[in-house]
């Protein structure tokens, strides 16, 4: 389907208030058109609706005229520069920003995540700027074995498990006798 295709159909969704699907329709279409930034500012009206303020401040992320507010929350919902690029969902060379200001954010966001990695990153390696427990808090330690709740758990299943094949056999048989 092709993208005007799918841009009338979000249209006619939204009359016919289908608010999720034609969200559902703008995810892929930017998911597919990554540099429109048209499609990025139709889908932060669609958070709009939804009185989704980081949300919005995501899509419009890379406009000039963006809402403060919406780009705070944004911003204080991915807290970190690598969240941050891969909420916005960029794959290429920030040169392939429509505007100036655009190139300008996609830059300083992947600046900052370069520095805080100590190497370079790249919008088209998710691997380069993705979080990967560098000690920045951001992933539940791994505890590295057994605990005692896993154990009782598992013994529990264990016991449910032997339990219904009792139930079951003990049916059967009386099915058949």
């Amino acid at each position: 389907m092709s993208q005007q295709n799918t841009l009338a159909r979000v249209d006619a969704d939204l009359a016919a208030g289908r608010v999720p699907m034609a969200r559902q329709r703008l995810r892929g279409l930017v998911s597919s058109f990554p540099h429109d930034l048209e499609l990025r500012r139709r889908l932060a009206e669609v958070y709009r609706l939804y009185g989704d303020a980081a949300e919005a401040g995501r899509w419009t992320y890379l406009e000039e005229d963006r809402r403060a507010d919406e780009t705070a929350a944004f911003e204080e919902r991915y807290g970190s520069p690598g969240w941050r690029m891969k909420a916005l969902a960029w794959r290429g060379p920030e040169s392939l920003a429509a505007t100036v200001f655009a190139e300008e954010q996609l830059t300083a966001l992947r600046t900052a995540r370069a520095e805080e990695r100590g190497r370079p990153v790249d919008w088209d390696d998710p691997a380069s700027y993705e979080d990967d427990g560098d000690g920045d808090g951001e992933h539940a330690p791994d505890t590295g074995g057994w605990s005692v709740g896993g154990v009782v758990a598992g013994l529990g299943c264990l016991v449910g498990c032997v339990a219904f094949a009792a139930v079951w056999v003990i049916g059967v048989i009386a099915l058949f006798s």
